[in-house]
């Protein structure tokens, strides 16, 4: 693929505007606010040791709980005989010298890309469209990789903060539906670090993880740069939480005099603080929560809802995105039996891995009340992992496959069999299967495994194009096998010509003619194949992987195009993501 080097990376900024233009037809994220909890209020001052809070900066549309309360609590007026403490050699005593992390690079140790990942990108560009994209996105493994590159420790871009960049990651994480990653993005920056971005990204992960004891630790220091109501609410929890009852009732009653006045239907809001409060050391306050007449979930609610043991109506999960559904896959204090519903979605996108799920399914076999449905299941996935006979293992396997309803919840049957589909030795015997077999491995990457069926899957099948996309050996394909292929499905032999040519598995010439013959413009160029096309040219994997999720950000694989794979492709194998393009070719195919 030829690389141009030519344009500058900061004239891209356009695609500010254009980030959803590879994937037509994706539909307007939903917002998670409660009514009333998004007023414009005026901003208070920064610290001293921050930089002043850009408007610009702050994520777009929160999932947020409750905003600022007008009447801040009064703070005390220090005895004449007080003396002040230097808060720089209070800090010495907090977090010695030796033991604070540097804002030059931010993430998680070992995550996977390495430092130089953004290296050379322009930081606002990369925030810009972090922030601005709608996720989730169509592709498993794309979504994999977006993670390993959002979480890893990678050096600031330049013309942005590191705290402020690493707030928009763990932003984008949690839209992915990757809690429990984000929090640790989030945790990765030191308390004294935060900017006013990441006090607002913590408030999120803190209640994505349905853990708001996280907040205690930076409550006062946030609400000396916000006047969000949710931050008023945290310290009245937070004092709850301490033992400290007569304070906590204080801010409670507070809240709720303000909240009566400024917010409408904040009544469950104040009653699930109310709960977590009490769940404190000599917490005196019995909290009955009613959902009736609540039409919108939020961050807010799931989070203390989840924290309190208090269940969710499932139509709210209705009112929200999908990722809020992901966030309850993670919860293991959710019951095996109501998880699995999300688990399945959850392991479709990419969220949960083939084995986590196997373990939910294993768990729901050994309760005695699990629903008929998901004991079937249960019965049929240990069936085809322990059968003695290779006929009941995979009867067993197409009894997962065939028992599932819409694409999502098909193909993540497919991502909970991978392992055993492994174990089933190729056999003309299941030609007919080895489309199912070799999808079922390739969606956990198992592409050698999958490689065994290759004598044994026919030309011009789903399992021939997936192995021939996803075979690490780079063996060519000739133009006619292509083309005979294509006169079964033209769309999907759009997406496999994609795909090979992104590979290099074409020659140029054959490339060039099959384009021509199957309608794929790949030479065609707009403000985002320009974007990807130089960020792979200068050698930048995370720039890659989150331009082509803006390429593929819709939630349907029918709104990927095959010109915007073919850019996908190449790029990831640029930048030295072979495995990872490989493997999102072979999905488009057996989610075409």
């Amino acid at each position: 693929m030829k690389i141009s080097r030519t344009s500058s990376f900061a004239s891209v900024l356009v695609l500010a505007g254009l980030v959803g233009l590879p994937a037509l037809g994706q539909d307007v994220p939903e917002s998670l606010l409660p009514p009333g909890f998004n007023d414009p209020v005026a901003p208070a001052p920064a610290p001293a040791q921050q930089p002043a809070a850009r408007p610009s900066g702050v994520p777009q549309a929160p999932i947020a709980g409750p905003g600022p309360i007008p009447t801040p609590t009064p703070t005390p007026t220090p005895t004449a005989t007080a003396r002040p403490v230097d808060p720089k050699l209070l800090a010495q005593y907090e977090l010695p010298e030796y033991a604070r992390r540097s804002t030059a690079h931010i993430g998680i140790d070992g995550a996977g890309l390495g430092r130089n990942a953004f290296a050379g990108a322009d930081g606002r560009m990369l925030e810009t469209l972090m922030r601005r994209l709608d996720a989730p996105v169509a592709s498993r493994w794309l979504s994999i990789a977006l993670r390993r590159a959002l979480a890893s420790d990678v050096d600031t871009p330049a013309r942005v903060s590191g705290p402020d960049f690493a707030a928009e990651r763990a932003w984008l994480l949690l839209r992915m539906g990757e809690a429990p990653t984000a929090r640790a993005v989030v945790q990765s920056v030191d308390a004294e670090n935060y900017t006013p971005k990441m006090y607002q990204v913590a408030m999120q992960a803190a209640l994505a993880t349905a853990d708001p004891a996280a907040m205690c630790g930076i409550v006062e220091p946030a609400q000396r740069v916000s006047q969000e109501r949710g931050w008023q609410l945290a310290r009245a929890m937070c004092a709850g939480l301490a033992g400290e009852p007569k304070q906590a009732g204080m801010l409670i009653d507070q809240a709720r005099r303000a909240f009566r006045r400024r917010a409408v239907g904040a009544d469950i809001d104040l009653k699930l603080a109310e709960k977590v409060l009490g769940a404190g050391a000599q917490g005196r306050r019995s909290v009955t929560i009613e959902w009736d007449g609540v039409e919108q979930l939020s961050a807010w609610r799931w989070g203390l809802a989840h924290a309190t043991a208090v269940e969710v109506p499932a139509a709210l999960f209705d009112t929200v995105g999908p990722q809020v559904r992901y966030w309850n896959a993670l919860m293991p204090a959710v019951p095996p039996e109501r998880r699995v519903p999300d688990a399945e979605l959850a392991a479709a996108q990419g969220v949960l891995s083939s084995g986590a799920l196997v373990d939910l399914y294993a768990a729901v076999g050994e309760l005695d009340d699990s629903p008929s449905d998901l004991t079937a299941v249960a019965r049929d996935l240990r069936e085809a992992f322990a059968a003695a006979q290779v006929a009941d293992r995979m009867t067993a396997l197409r009894q997962v496959w065939t028992g599932a309803t819409g694409a999502q919840r098909s193909y993540a049957r497919r991502v909970l069999t991978a392992r055993a589909a492994s174990a089933i030795p190729p056999s003309a015997d299941y030609a007919a299967d080895a489309d199912a077999l070799v999808a079922s491995m390739l969606s956990a990457g198992m592409d050698l495994r999958a490689l065994r069926w290759r004598s044994v899957a026919p030309e011009g099948g789903d399992a021939w194009a997936m192995l021939a996309l996803a075979d690490p050996r780079a063996r060519q394909v000739s133009q006619r096998a292509v083309l005979r292929y294509a006169d079964g499905d033209a769309r999907k032999g759009q997406l496999l010509l994609a795909g090979l040519a992104g590979l290099g598995r074409l020659p140029a010439e054959d490339a060039a003619e099959l384009a021509q013959s199957l309608d794929v413009p790949i030479g065609a160029e707009n403000a985002w194949t320009r974007a990807i096309t130089l960020a792979a040219g200068r050698d930048q994997p995370g720039s890659v992987l989150v331009l082509a999720a803006a390429g593929m950000q819709t939630r349907d694989w029918r709104g990927v195009s095959p010109q915007a794979l073919f850019h996908i492709v190449a790029a990831l194998r640029a930048v030295g993501l072979e495995g990872e393009a490989r493997m999102i070719a072979a999905e488009a195919i057996a989610r075409a």
